[in-house]
This record gives C-alpha cells, sequence and structure tokens, in this order.
C-alpha cells in the first residue's frame, strides 16, 4: 500500500458512514490533475544537471488549489498526490475557499549552492507556471522551502507575468506582502486545537504535558505557544534525537539553543532519549510535528498520551488509528490540527488582493477563531455519528465538497 491508497482508507469510512453521493465520491478519490517536469539547472561548476519537480491540484471545487512546494530527496509523485488531497479536505474543514494543491522537486537543498538553489526555483515556476496563478493555483512553503524561495518564485512569476504578483504566492517576507503571524501559525493551530480537546476532557492548561516530536519551524512554535500557555513540555526531539526535562522546558531558551548550535541535543539540563521513548512518554498531549508514518502498528500500543494533535501531515497509520481508537486516545487529525498554516496564508492571499494588512492581533484573533470553529464542528461531527476526530473530519469536509458539487451541477 503507498501513501496515496493508504489515505483514502478513512475517507472511504467517512463516504461510507455519510452516505456520500457516488458521483461526488468518484470525483473526490482522484487528483484533477498531475504535472510531472524536468528542471535543467546550470550548475557553479558549468555543468548541467536535470531535477525532476511536480505539482498536482486535487480539486478546484471550492475554489484555487493552495499548497506547498517541498525540496527533498525523496519526494514523489505518490507523496504530492496525497499532500494535495489532504489539502483538499484541510481547506474544507477550515471553511476556506480553497482546493488542495501540492508540489515538489526531488533534491537535498543541503547539496546545492545558494545561487544553485535559486536557479532552481526560478527554473520549477518557469516550468509549472502555465498552470498557477492566484486564481488558479497558490503555492506556498513547505519541507526545506522557506519565505526567501517563495520570494525567488514570486519575483520569477512576475517577471513571467509582466506585472507585480504578490497574490500567486503565500508564505513570503513581510517586506514582499507577506502576513504578520504567518511563522508561527501552523504551531498555533496545533496548540489551539490541543487546548480545545483539553478544555473538553475538563483539564486546565497548567495541569497538562506535552513532548512535541519535531523542532522545525511546526514543531518548535508548537512548543514555545504551549509554554505560552502553561503547558509544562517535558519531551522534544529533532533528526538528531530527542531530550526530556522533567520539570519542563523554556521552549523559547531551547529555540535559541537550536539557533546557536544546530539541533536540540546536549540542551543543559536535558537527559538524552530515544525517538521512541519520546512517542511513549506519560504526558497528557504528544504532538507529532516531524514527518508522516511516526505512529504505526508497531509502536501505537506504547503511547501513553491521552491527546495526540497531529502537526505534521499523515503521522499516524490506519493500522495505529485503530489501537489508539481501541486505547481511548482522542487523535485531532493533520486535517483540522495542523490547518492554522492555510488559514493565515489565506489571510494573506486576501491582504494581497487588497493591498490592504491587517495588525498581527488581528491575525492571531481571526485564526483562532477560525480554528475553534473548525474544531467544534467536527467534535459534533464526532459525536452525531459515534465515530473518531479523523472520520468525523472527513465527514466536515466530504459535506463541504459534495454541496458545492451539486450546485455547481457537477452531480
Amino acid at each position: 500500500m503507498n501513501i496515496f491508497e493508504m489515505a483514502q482508507i478513512p475517507l472511504n469510512k467517512a463516504i461510507e458512514t455519510m452516505e456520500l453521493d457516488a458521483g461526488a465520491a468518484a470525483i473526490i478519490a482522484v487528483p484533477e490533475r498531475t504535472l510531472e517536469v524536468s528542471i535543467p539547472v546550470k550548475m557553479d561548476d558549468g555543468t548541467i544537471k536535470v531535477f525532476t519537480g511536480y505539482r498536482s491540484q486535487h480539486s478546484t471545487i471550492l475554489g484555487p488549489a493552495k499548497g506547498g512546494v517541498r525540496y527533498h530527496q525523496n519526494v514523489s509523485m505518490d507523496e504530492v498526490k496525497t499532500l494535495a488531497f489532504w489539502m483538499t479536505c484541510k481547506c474544507a474543514v477550515a471553511g476556506l475557499p480553497y482546493g488542495g494543491g501540492k508540489g515538489g522537486i526531488i533534491v537535498d537543498p543541503a547539496k546545492l549552492s545558494k545561487a544553485e538553489l535559486e536557479r532552481l526555483t526560478r527554473g520549477y515556476i518557469d516550468k509549472i507556471a502555465p498552470i498557477i496563478g492566484e486564481k488558479r493555483d497558490i503555492p506556498a512553503p513547505d519541507m526545506n522551502t522557506n519565505a526567501q524561495i517563495m520570494g525567488w518564485m514570486m519575483d520569477e512569476y512576475s517577471k513571467l507575468n509582466g506585472q507585480y504578483e504578490p497574490g500567486f504566492i503565500t508564505g513570503k517576507a513581510i517586506s514582499v506582502g507577506g502576513s504578520l503571524g504567518r511563522t508561527a501559525a501552523t504551531g498555533r493551530g496545533v496548540v489551539v486545537a490541543a487546548l480545545e480537546a483539553l478544555k473538553l476532557k475538563g483539564i486546565q492548561p497548567h495541569e497538562a504535558t506535552a513532548a512535541v516530536q519535531g523542532f522545525g519551524n511546526v514543531g518548535s512554535w508548537t512548543a514555545k505557544l504551549f509554554c505560552d500557555a502553561g503547558v509544562k513540555v517535558i519531551a522534544l526531539s529533532d533528526v538528531y534525537g530527542a531530550i526530556f526535562k522533567e520539570d519542563g522546558f523554556d521552549c523559547y531558551d531551547v529555540d535559541a539553543y537550536v539557533k546557536k548550535t544546530g539541533s536540540v541535543i546536549g540542551y543543559p539540563g536535558s537527559k538524552a532519549i530515544s525517538n521512541a521513548e519520546l512517542l511513549a512518554m506519560e504526558v497528557t498531549v504528544l504532538a507529532p510535528c516531524a514527518i508522516e508514518l511516526q505512529l504505526t502498528m508497531e509502536n501505537a500500543a506504547a503511547v501513553q498520551a491521552s491527546i495526540i494533535c497531529e502537526g505534521a501531515n499523515g503521522p499516524t497509520t490506519p493500522e495505529a488509528d485503530d489501537i489508539l481508537e481501541a486505547k481511548g486516545v482522542m487523535v485531532i487529525p493533520d486535517i483540522l490540527a495542523n490547518g492554522g498554516g492555510v488559514t493565515v496564508s489565506y489571510f494573506e492571499w486576501v491582504q494581497n488582493l487588497y493591498r490592504y494588512f491587517w495588525p498581527e492581533e488581528e491575525v492571531i484573533e481571526k485564526q483562532n477563531a477560525l480554528m475553534r470553529k473548525a474544531f467544534k464542528a467536527v467534535y459534533e461531527k464526532a459525536k452525531q455519528y459515534n465515530v473518531t476526530l479523523r472520520v468525523a473530519a472527513y465527514m466536515v469536509a466530504l459535506g463541504s465538497l459534495e454541496e458545492a458539487m451539486k450546485i455547481r451541477g457537477m452531480v
């Protein structure tokens, strides 16, 4: 089973539970368009290297496709299609006027110079330009891409179109149309969702503990905002390993340490632990914010957290979901929990279209309101049908898509 097929399992449960129109189910099951491109890049030594890139547009039923671009040596068409599918559902759950898209390039960016990375980025935009745009498909940062790369993309696309095009892409620097609050947005969404779950369980934030897997943008902001909320973060990890501190971390200090050293490993006063120990830590909330397929049939039974809040895309396999459900663990699914990033990307897009920008407090207030509204809709659907939050989230998304398809005359 590949990752795309795996993603269909909770979707199919939702389709069956809500008795979704067969035509609507058939349309949602496959992406509208996938594109594979070859990108020749002149390397610093004068040689030419050809890279492979992808863009998948899963759906434009509710609006233009929306989704990030990742640079990684393991990028594949199946991965990009799956992530685009999740974006369709994520946007529908959040109530955003978007469909789902995703892109990627097979590359280890650490092996390229800054100049090579820029040439690769511009070449990618040159190749996918015919199918993207502020009203067609709006890219954003993802794994190993950032505001600088978005800036190059925007500049290249603006050159191709002969005019300034800030609304074509989100996740940009503030100076070129980025939104205040965007950097922390995905982590903020994870924390808002987790706090809503704690509220349901009658647990005050200062009574809760958390373990955060991953200390990239999502994980570091999740950890810092947990600290701000009063939740005690006792375990953290990155690609090099994990650390534990019984009386809790000052996650802002850990972040400063990582900026100096490149890793959480060796943080003063911490104890080194394994990734497996972090996932099995006795905490109130476990937030997997690294990569997909972390909670599996092999390790799910060891989980001791009462709430799992998915900051990463697809960190839990269907088999692990079944085990966690049987254990009574509340799993807040990725398409709900990590929707904060695309929510503030939507705000950035709106601000770019109007050329009118909001203060950070307004962005945060609007994000929190939309996240809480989405959490409430999913939780109520789960109660109504006696299903998991993951299946309920897909039901909310499918309901929005089905209604739009019917009104548009597609089914």
